[in-house]
């Protein structure tokens, strides 16, 4: 194995162990509800908390130019050591604890030092396949955001600070492992400090349109990801009645299906948007993962077999083009400022995730969990809108080779 792919599969494994915090709340707070009467908030707050910490990361991160500042391995191990010890003190205090949002914010402001951090480093190696060297590190990302529900899936019974302690050895696991990871030839010298610097990420039209695509993507993505396994739940109990020990585990199964297959979406992507062209592959995904969304409601309480096909396929274009929206933003930026970039994106992305995933289950409460999903269909919408804006920019031929 040469230099760049010994280097690239190093990071996978880093980022997937990394990753594996992010989904915690999500996958284990139907068996924390089940033995704790925590209230509508503190369950809300245990999955929002992540999100909010890495806005205000990824936000402090890009005003002071860390990802383009401090040498990415090291600024990788710091936080996937600090996010594995949050994650870790939560399985041995009571879940209602405000304790427990203080940490979950703790580990998602310390994910600014893993997934942005990552997607820089995995640059650093790309000649004419950035598409599929992002698109492989995201669909490892994807793997690693999925692992806490199929950790919870088959530890059903057991107690669920297990997947607190499993997930945390991870995160310890991917610190070390990152310093192995050597950097690219297309590595740059550490950056001079112009906390400016973040705004060329509006200034540039077509670095603007790039984003606005990613945004609207983002506006679905989590939504899906963070409530998938609740609606999953609620379809399930539908179907088999209330009780059935089935539900819980297939309804964690799926959820880690719908990621998993976005792994093979990601890296299928990747290598389409290389050779056809970035805005050709995102608005195609979009269109697709809009056209899921305002679905997917008439399959609820119905048999399990057609909502699991229907939600595997969703995982894969859900996030099939989210790689892409980053490659394009780090083909179009200043090559000193790559990861300032990338981490601005991800930061406004992810406060519009903020938005949705609180959104949602009002939404489910208004109109049901049927319909609930369609709310969040004006976001690929929108992206698409953005992405067609993109590809008639004339700045478009520096993306894919000028495949566009």
């Amino acid at each position: 194995m040469d230099g760049k792919w010994r280097a690239v599969s190093l990071l996978c494994i880093a980022e997937i162990s990394a990753l594996s915090l992010w989904f915690t709340g999500a996958a284990t707070l139907p068996a924390i509800r089940s033995e704790y009467a925590i209230g509508d908030l503190q369950a809300s707050l245990y999955t929002s908390m992540l999100s909010i910490g890495f806005v205000a990361g990824t936000l402090t991160s890009a005003i002071l130019g860390l990802a383009d500042r401090w040498r990415p391995q090291w600024f990788f191990f710091c936080s996937a050591l600090l996010a594995g010890l949050a994650n870790l003190l939560i399985a041995f205090l009571d879940p209602g604890s405000p304790l427990v949002p203080a940490l979950r914010f703790v580990i998602g402001a310390s994910m600014a030092g893993c997934y942005p951090v990552g997607m820089k480093m995995v640059a650093t190696w790309a000649k004419g396949d950035m598409g599929l060297l992002v698109g492989i590190l995201v669909g490892a990302l994807t793997l690693g955001s999925g692992a806490p529900h199929l950790s919870q899936a088959f530890l059903q019974g057991l107690d669920w600070r297990m997947t607190l302690y499993v997930t945390s050895a991870f995160s310890v696991f991917a610190a070390v492992l990152v310093l192995f990871v050597k950097l690219g030839p297309n590595a740059m010298a550490a950056a001079k400090f112009k906390p400016a610097a973040v705004l060329e990420a509006w200034r540039n039209k077509a670095l603007r349109l790039a984003n606005f695509g990613y945004f609207g993507h983002m506006w679905e993505l989590y939504a899906v990801w963070g409530w998938i396994v609740v609606f999953l739940t609620a379809s399930y109990t539908v179907w088999y009645g209330e009780g059935d020990p089935r539900i819980g585990v297939n309804a964690s199964l799926t959820a880690f299906g719908v990621m998993a297959a976005g792994a093979v979406g990601a890296l299928g992507a990747g290598l389409l948007a290389d050779r056809i062209g970035r805005t050709t592959v995102t608005m195609a995904a979009m269109a697709l993962s809009a056209l899921c969304c305002l679905t997917v409601g008439f399959l609820f309480g119905g048999p399990p077999l057609p909502m699991v096909l229907l939600c595997l396929f969703w995982g894969v274009v859900v996030i099939a083009d989210s790689a892409q929206f980053s490659s394009a933003v780090m083909e179009l930026a200043d090559r000193d400022r790559v990861g300032t970039m990338v981490t601005a994106q991800t930061c406004i992305g992810f406060t519009l995730t903020l938005i949705t995933l609180h959104l949602l289950p009002e939404a489910a409460d208004l109109i049901g969990w049927e319909w609930a999903f369609s709310v969040v269909a004006i976001g690929p919408a929108l992206g698409f809108i953005a992405m067609g804006r993109l590809r008639a920019h004339p700045d478009a031929v520096k993306i894919a080779g000028g495949k566009r």
